[in-house]
């Protein structure tokens, strides 16, 4: 009778520390996820800034245009000016589409070593 106390109470201390390591382990993993979607989120909200910003700048290069087509006193002016303004269009698309890509990798890079602190510190 004595033996199988001493047994049960083994056992509900193997038991309880069990449940803690398990506990550490959900907890710590949801600490990682946590990180990781705040850097995510910090990566959609720098993507959107930089998208508005680019749409405000598009917006004032066809406004731009626009007035030198107005005020064009030649066909060949037109011409000239939707050419300049499809160039800069062009160069500011790849120039954009590549900080929008820094900006995502970037942003992964830094929500994966939140979850490699984290695993370190463990």
């Amino acid at each position: 009778m004595h033996e199988a106390r001493r047994m049960t109470e083994e056992a509900k201390r193997i038991g309880h520390k069990a449940g803690e390591a398990y506990q550490n382990a959900v907890g710590s993993g949801f600490e990682v996820a946590t990180r990781s979607f705040t850097e995510i989120n910090k990566g959609f909200e720098d993507a959107a800034a930089e998208i508005t910003n680019f749409s405000k700048k598009r917006l004032e290069d066809v406004v731009q245009t626009w007035e030198q087509v107005l005020r064009a006193r030649s066909f060949g002016d037109i011409v000239e000016a939707q050419s300049r303004y499809a160039r800069k269009a062009y160069e500011d698309y790849t120039s954009q589409m590549s900080r929008l890509g820094d900006i995502y990798v970037g942003r992964l890079r830094d929500a994966f070593d939140q979850k490699e602190k984290l695993r370190r510190a463990r």
